[in-house]
């Protein structure tokens, strides 16, 4: 099989994980501002887009080289071998972006590479005239950064973070991929309770249940690649079938998620359901000073309101202090709270064991942390090493 460079993009501050994801997969790679590169052929594509949890899509490198003129621009688009990847029909938009280079203008960059591209495409096909762009997508990206420029095609589709469960969602969702990579921050494993106050449409709770059911996050979904007609069909039906076969329907999971909103709690249900893990999860309509529990070792992983419309802050601190007063004395459990609200330790009444700077979309938040005390060591049995 044809091996290709790949890039696995990435919300700034959780690339590592996505690296981290891809090693644990037996790929290497090298993690950089905002992505992962790695090198593999068609059945690696399918893998990192059906296992990834925390990027948001896989791209196929087709060039790079440095242009500071739109005739070389130009020249080396067309010089790329873009009838391998290409039908005669292919539909291919193309989207560009340009951040400190000579040739600063997207626009301009974005028809020139579609040009060559035709051109290119034209003579090989021995198509003159409009090309018909009524087949597959292909969609091909012109990044621009200090003169270097990379053309990527887009094997994803929708966004990685589409897993294709959420049916409704409330006021302002946490992306099920950046959920995800808050929960692999955490010291949370699927034999532990694990408890989000403030579930809203159930992301946290759901994502922890894929987690712990060891399922692929793609698997409720499909991707762009496999309707490329140079794509075998048996490539995702047998990493879907590999899938399947290693999802753990033995451990039993503990996952708690509650909300002071009734709506929200349906919602969260359906969206629990549609993914097949309505019997993994209790949700329930509860408000969080009511929370109490005899369970030790769990972690509480909570995305409360942010408070950023006017009026709104009082309550929203009002309910950082709840936090506070009812999580503080569970000496065991870990707690993650995720807010843009660099206060939040003043009205929690404790300092973070930890804290992470983390982008909700364009919106700066930290993850503050409070570690719970380690379960003590299983003692070792007679006659082990």
């Amino acid at each position: 099989m044809t091996e290709y460079k790949l890039i696995a993009t990435a919300a700034s501050g959780i690339e590592a994980l996505v690296g981290r994801e891809l090693r644990d997969m037996g790929i290497e790679c090298e993690v950089e501002n905002g992505k992962a590169i790695f090198y593999g052929d068609i059945e690696t594509i399918g893998r990192a887009n059906l296992w990834l949890r925390t990027a948001d899509r896989i791209k196929i490198v087709v060039g790079e080289f440095e242009a500071k003129t739109f005739e070389s621009l130009f020249d080396q688009v067309k010089a790329l071998p873009w009838e391998d990847f290409l039908p005669m029909d292919a539909n291919f938009p193309v989207s560009g972006k340009s951040i400190k280079s000579t040739l600063f203008s997207v626009s301009d960059c974005q028809a020139l590479t579609k040009k060559a591209i035709v051109n290119r495409l034209s003579e090989y096909y021995s198509r003159y005239g409009r090309l018909p762009e009524t087949g597959a997508q292909f969609p091909i990206e012109v990044a621009l950064l200090k003169d270097k420029v990379t053309l990527t095609i887009d094997t994803t589709g929708p966004s990685l973070f589409k897993r294709g469960y959420r049916l409704e969602k409330g006021g302002a969702p946490l992306k099920e991929n950046m959920a995800a990579a808050i929960i692999s921050l955490t010291t949370w494993r699927k034999d532990r309770p694990f408890y989000d106050p403030v579930c809203g449409s159930g992301t946290f709770c759901i994502e922890a249940a894929l987690i712990g059911r060891n399922m692929a996050p793609g698997f409720n979904r499909e991707f762009l690649f496999e309707s490329w007609p140079w794509v075998n069909d048996s490539v995702m039906e047998t990493l879907r079938a590999e899938a399947d076969a290693q999802v753990d329907y033995e451990t039993e999971l503990d996952i708690l998620g509650t909300d002071i909103d009734p709506k929200m709690i349906e919602i969260a249900k359906k969206n629990a359901e549609e993914i097949g893990l309505g019997e993994d999860i209790t949700f329930k309509q509860m408000q969080l000073s009511d929370f109490t529990t005899d369970k030790e070792y769990g972690v509480i992983v909570a995305n409360p309101p942010y408070g950023e419309r006017l009026g709104e802050e009082g309550a929203v601190r009002e309910l950082y202090k709840q936090m506070g007063d009812v999580y503080r004395p569970l000496k065991t459990w870990s707690k993650y709270i995720l807010t843009s609200d660099l206060q939040f330790e003043s009205f929690y009444g404790a300092k973070a064991t930890k804290k992470r700077k983390l982008y909700n979309g364009a919106l700066r938040t930290d993850l503050f942390q409070y570690w719970g005390t380690r379960p003590p060591r299983k003692p070792k049995t007679e006659g082990a090493n």
